[in-house]
């Protein structure tokens, strides 16, 4: 297997991420959350004989995305349309991403998106001052390293 490129997944949405009201954007990325926990179902069903850990992968990125939105709620008219506007073209782009790639390929970019989403979480708690929040962007952080930590074991087994 050749090198896989890995993007820097701030960057390749922040168009999309950008469109969001600034107020909305964890909202936003809980919905990319939720994304990445449907990538995870479809792994699931392509690579059965591991379907329980990726499910489980799959069940923490929904819960990121739970916590983000009790958090960060975006409940606002003119959120929810940006953010209704701007999630069909990311998941597109994010889809993208793993177009014409093996399974292999795909789960080692998402490892490292999974770390990526763990520095962003972890970038929002310095604009916080309530320890909760702070606690609690913690919390996701680590739950995102989790689901990398399976995939980086997981991935060593396949390779």
């Amino acid at each position: 297997m050749s090198a896989v490129a890995v993007p820097n997944f701030g960057e390749l949405l922040a168009q999309y991420i950008s469109a969001v009201p600034e107020t909305a954007v964890p909202a936003f990325l809980a919905r990319l959350e939720r994304t990445a926990a449907d990538r995870y179902r479809m792994w699931a069903k392509a690579v059965p004989e591991h379907a329980e850990g990726l499910l489980t992968c799959a069940a923490r990125e929904d819960d990121i995305a739970d916590r983000a939105e009790q958090i960060y709620p975006a409940t606002e008219a003119e959120q929810i349309a940006a953010m209704d506007s701007a999630i069909v073209p990311a998941r597109e782009t994010y889809y993208q991403v793993f177009a014409n790639l093996t399974a292999i390929e795909q789960m080692t970019i998402q490892a490292k998106a999974e770390r990526q989403g763990a520095a962003a979480w972890r970038a929002m708690i310095a604009a916080e001052n309530d320890a909760a929040t702070k606690a609690s962007l913690e919390k996701m952080a680590l739950i995102e390293e989790a689901s990398a930590d399976y995939l980086d074991a997981l991935l060593s087994e396949l390779m």
